[in-house]
């Protein structure tokens, strides 16, 4: 959604939003009337392109329908955990991360505290990484990694040094890094990465507030390491991968019946508070998916 404040995106399944229009992001909600076949009355749908307003009419061929079953009942799971954070996660570790279960492997998470990177360490471990560490900004969120989600250790890149600490935590180096940040926290990480191991790049935050390519280019010392190592940090897009779509919402639904996935939400309520939830969201104020309720409630 970042993104979506810049004249060009930088990607081509994200439009810009455009001045003087209704805002626009991931919601979920239900019907109150339809004149489409698929949707009746009383029917839960949920879409990329949901305006932020209270009621609203739209095109149904953007809608789609959910089952609250799904969820337990938390329609705002549907917008992380068993949505597309959580598609974002589960497919891009499958994808890009070549976890083999037995095989002692370490995993990295940057941003590990937020609605990918929280999902994406638990889902390591559930298919198969021995250890998983992860990286976040306060010791409330390091102590919420390793105390409830099952991460073995985290680290605070505001305190102390991170590469000493990562080398410390990660004695054996890092095989698969999920990256949500860029930057220096992941510049620190690929120095530390083994023969022949794999960046999933989820996303670059620190980087897009600069005018520069998606994916960001490395520094040349970091993409030296990179190449000797043969590292792979191809560009990851989920989108690509809709034939997996049905069954990795049922993936992560059934570990989160079974307690195996932990979901954790910051909720804010009310329309007029979604400029100060997205400012808070973009410096580290929320814990997992970053949710705005504007109607209603989210549970049922």
């Amino acid at each position: 959604m970042r993104c979506r404040m810049n004249e060009d995106t930088g990607s081509d399944y994200i439009t810009p939003w455009q001045l003087s229009q209704v805002v626009d992001g991931g919601g979920v909600g239900i019907i109150e009337e339809s004149k489409h076949p698929n949707f009746t009355k009383g029917d839960f749908v949920t879409s990329f392109y949901w305006p932020w307003q209270t009621k609203v009419i739209l095109d149904g061929n953007i809608l789609e329908k959910v089952d609250p079953q799904l969820v337990n009942g938390h329609l705002s799971y549907f917008l992380g955990a068993i949505g597309m954070p959580g598609l974002t996660s589960l497919i891009g570790v499958q994808e890009k991360g070549h976890i083999t279960a037995g095989s002692n492997q370490t995993m990295v998470v940057s941003g590990a505290a937020g609605a990918c990177g929280s999902l994406a360490g638990q889902i390591g471990h559930l298919l198969g990484c021995s250890r998983v560490v992860g990286i976040c900004g306060t010791p409330e969120k390091c102590l919420f990694l390793t105390s409830e989600l099952g991460f073995d250790a985290a680290i605070n890149y505001k305190e102390g040094n991170v590469a000493e600490q990562l080398h410390k935590l990660c004695p054996a180096g890092v095989d698969v890094y999920f990256d949500n940040v860029g930057g220096d926290i992941s510049d620190t990480v690929i120095s530390q990465m083994n023969q022949n191991s794999h960046i999933i790049l989820c996303g670059q935050i620190s980087q897009y507030n600069k005018d520069v390519p998606y994916p960001p280019p490395l520094p040349p010392a970091i993409e030296a390491i990179q190449k000797e190592r043969n590292i792979t940090r191809e560009r990851f897009l989920v989108l690509n991968y809709k034939d997996k779509f049905e069954s990795g919402i049922l993936q992560l639904s059934q570990w989160f019946k079974e307690g195996k996935l932990k979901i954790k939400e910051t909720m804010i309520n009310g329309l007029e508070n979604m400029g100060a939830a997205f400012q808070s969201m973009m410096t580290g104020g929320n814990t997992g998916k970053q949710i705005v309720c504007i109607s209603g409630d989210t549970s049922l």
